[in-house]
């Protein structure tokens, strides 16, 4: 098998594992009704101050009306809390509940229990150009969504 068969095989074999272990992972004990999706909502409101729904649409690359529906589900399921702005009552804010903050941190000792055990299999040298070559990789697919989106 040539390197571009294999890397496209991997690529494509890494893609498919990493979201069923992650689902996997986030769907224990109390944490049953979130989703991989809601945890990226979740991951990207973030544990600061609160948000508004524009900003977090664009870290998830998702439309404002396609991010409605998911905090809609995560503020039923009581992992987010939604107010309106006092400076402007047309904005929107999004923020974790204490819930959601504990789901947040559920997810991100996921994240790196996974790095740490990639990285205590690796030397010095083989991290490096792990970190080089996912530097170009991200970048790739950065750009081709860029391309792409209009």
């Amino acid at each position: 098998m040539d390197i571009r068969s294999t890397l496209n095989e991997m690529l494509v074999r890494l893609f498919r594992i990493v979201n069923v272990i992650e689902e996997r992972a986030i769907r224990t004990g109390e944490y049953k009704d979130v989703t991989a999706n809601d945890m990226h909502v979740i991951e990207a409101i973030g544990m600061d101050e609160a948000k508004n729904m524009t900003s977090v649409a664009r870290l998830l690359d998702v439309t404002t009306g396609t991010l409605t529906i998911a905090v809609n589900s995560l503020v039923k399921k009581g992992y987010v809390d939604r107010v309106r702005s006092e400076a402007d009552r047309r904005v929107v804010l999004i923020s974790l509940s204490e819930k959601g903050r504990k789901a947040y941190l559920h997810h991100s000792r996921f994240h790196d229990r996974m790095i740490e055990a990639i990285v205590e299999e690796l030397t010095d040298e083989e991290q490096q150009v792990l970190e080089k070559a996912l530097t170009k990789l991200n970048k790739f697919f950065m750009t081709t969504a860029d391309r792409t989106k209009s």
